[in-house]
């Protein structure tokens, strides 16, 4: 169901994000994402050239993680093509630190204390939400059934769809289903 009809309004700004997930002839994945803003107005910005033009990219940043079926990342490479300060693409080489760590649970933590504030860019961190989950659908369904087992008991309670007690995970993943009434007794113990 779409949202209701808005109030008469005029677009003035556009973020598009786009994340895609590539498998590689040397059996890892590369999982790419783009960031784009623009504005429906000039904008003034001396670092370039006095304004950004209606239209322009205020931002156009990418990142791209390389990582192998059970999410250890191989590599990162970051850009930034379009900022609105000149020393922002200097913060790209940071990202290398997410190197050797493995997506998963916590994972979102780790890189916020190896990439947060001053050590990273809120662009390139908010392009990591969408990425990893891109990850887990890019691969998923390439799992063994092992893997799938063990991305399932990850899933876990992360929505109330993943809630161990729904009727999705009763039909597809019943070694994992905890009916409600035992999870209130766990409870009150």
């Amino acid at each position: 169901m779409p949202l209701s009809k808005p109030v008469k309004r005029r677009l003035s700004h556009r973020r598009t994000i786009v994340c895609e997930g590539y498998e590689r002839d040397d059996g890892l994945w590369d999982i790419e994402g783009r960031m784009v803003d623009v504005k429906s107005d000039n904008v003034e910005n001396q670092e370039r050239g006095g304004y950004v033009a209606a239209g322009e990219p205020f931002h156009d940043i990418r990142m791209r993680l390389t990582i192998d079926q059970s999410f250890l990342i191989h590599q990162v490479e970051a850009s930034m093509d379009a900022t609105p300060f000149q020393m922002c693409p200097g913060i790209v080489g940071h990202y290398k630190r997410l190197e050797g760590t493995r997506i998963g649970r916590g994972w979102h933590k780790q890189a916020q204390e190896l990439t947060g504030g001053v050590e990273g860019c809120t662009h390139l961190n908010e392009l990591l939400k969408p990425l990893t989950t891109t990850a887990v659908q890019t691969l998923w369904p390439k799992a063994s059934e092992s893997q799938a087992k063990t991305g399932a008991k990850g899933m876990l309670n992360t929505c109330h769809t993943w809630a161990e007690f729904s009727p999705a995970i009763a039909k597809y993943q019943p070694h994992l289903f905890v009916p409600h009434q035992q999870l209130t007794e766990r409870q009150d113990q």
